[in-house]
């Protein structure tokens, strides 16, 4: 659904505790392959450890239509990683004493709702209560240029969610006005001081501000999985997003960054303690990412049908960034793969296999299914000798069969075995059971 492109996700990858041994490259190459081979997933991967890259490959394309392969070079748009790149900045004007955290909002946009109230370190990490603009309507307009003086009205035109500074909630809006006011102080453009600021300065040849990015050949289109084939995705203006969600770049680059953060070549050890110190787990364009023993500190994004996260990992040095523009399998499961397999953590390569089942055997689940434990329903029904399950309020999706009695969803890792009028279903590591109505 276009209306994810800037909405975090927690990536909850706390597992049993296991013992580290050499990276397998060979093996991680088969899992990536194995992804790319089954569609699943078309984008690139990197690892840097301290300051040497350790992993660095691209898979699929980049434009199925120019039958234009994924290189290293391909840029990615990246959604919400944008954000962390807004906090530096803004963590640097702090510095500079060009701005305070305690600034109110309303020295910069009174019009939007409790402005005087709401402070940069409210915007910051996200408990502003400005409520986040990208809703259904924004699915009317997202393709067309937007200016600043059009995003603060729309804005302004939402009431407040909640009261500043009572709890966090996550919004796109938020960083949107951050990145203006980095304008207003500044006197620059977004991409003139992120290319002072950072990509200059660290040499990251391959990160742009979208808006304003020259019309480079290694940009990349963004595809949906659907009914068999890759299905190119409609595009953001990337003038609506601005400093929520307007960067382009590719993971090399992503990895430089996180990398030159924690060795303090972006902010100082007080600015960076500020961005990484958690309030809700959030902190400063930054959120903290379990799996097993180890914490890393990072960001991901979404934005039309490419992803992004970046994952830096201070107990080992090491960086992560992965971008996709198609995946057609659980993001998260994507990650996990990928750090089990560099920790040396125990991990069973995916199967993609599937059976074809009997359509009166399909015809049998048909149902409506429901739990007190979900507030929604699930609707099954067959469609053209095909398995699909629609939750209430949601888009129908395919089942593939791995027997006559199980089926998955793998782009959100769904799984689901019907016995009789009872339907379990498995996503997430939670699992629900379901009755036929």
């Amino acid at each position: 659904m276009k209306a994810n492109w800037l909405t975090t996700i927690f990536l909850l990858l706390v597992l049993n505790v296991g013992a580290q041994t050499t990276f397998n490259a060979n093996r991680l190459d088969s899992l990536m392959t194995l992804f790319e081979t089954n569609n699943k997933f078309m984008g690139a991967v990197s690892i840097r450890n301290h300051d040497k890259i350790l992993y660095d490959k691209a898979f699929g394309f980049s434009n199925i239509a120019e039958a234009k392969k994924a290189g290293l070079n391909t840029l990615y748009r990246v959604g919400s990683v944008s954000k962390s790149f807004t906090a530096v900045m803004v963590l640097q004007l702090v510095e500079e004493g060009k701005i305070s955290l305690n600034t109110s909002l309303e020295s910069y946009f009174p019009t939007v709702p409790n402005a005087k109230k709401i402070t940069i370190n409210h915007l910051l990490r996200h408990r502003s209560g400005i409520h986040n603009f990208t809703d259904s309507v924004y699915l009317t307009y997202y393709t067309q240029p937007k200016t600043e003086a059009d995003l603060i009205k729309i804005i302004s035109a939402y009431p407040s969610d909640f009261e500043p500074d009572t709890k966090a909630e996550y919004s796109n809006s938020n960083y949107v006005l951050l990145g203006y006011i980095i304008e207003t102080i500044t006197g620059k453009d977004y991409g003139v001081n992120l290319a002072e600021r950072i990509t200059k300065p660290l040499g990251l040849n391959s990160t742009y501000f979208g808006k304003n990015t020259p019309d480079l050949s290694g940009k990349c289109k963004s595809y949906t999985f659907q009914q068999g084939d890759w299905v190119i995705e409609a595009e953001t203006d990337l003038s609506i997003p601005h400093g929520a969600g307007a960067v382009i770049s590719t993971t090399a680059d992503l990895t430089a960054f996180g990398r030159a953060l924690f060795q303090h070549r972006l902010l100082d050890k007080e600015s960076l303690d500020e961005m990484l110190r958690l309030t809700d787990n959030f902190g400063c364009g930054i959120f903290p990412i379990p799996f097993y023993e180890r914490r890393a500190f990072g960001h991901n994004g979404a934005i039309d049908a490419f992803g992004a996260i970046w994952a830096y990992f201070p107990s080992d040095s090491v960086t992560i960034a992965v971008c996709t523009n198609g995946v057609n399998y659980n993001f998260n499961d994507i990650l996990i793969g990928i750090l089990s397999i560099y920790f040396g953590q125990p991990y069973q390569m995916p199967s993609f296999e599937t059976i074809v089942v009997d359509v009166s055997k399909l015809s049998s689940f048909s149902g409506i299914y429901s739990t007190k434990e979900l507030p929604l329903k699930l609707t099954v029904f067959v469609q053209e000798n095909q398995l699909f399950a629609q939750g209430t309020g949601q888009s129908s999706f395919p089942l593939d069969a791995v027997n006559d009695s199980t089926f998955r969803f793998d782009a959100a890792g769904i799984k689901m075995t019907f016995s009789g009028n009872t339907l379990l279903l498995n996503q997430g590591g939670a699992e629900f059971k379901m009755q036929k109505e």
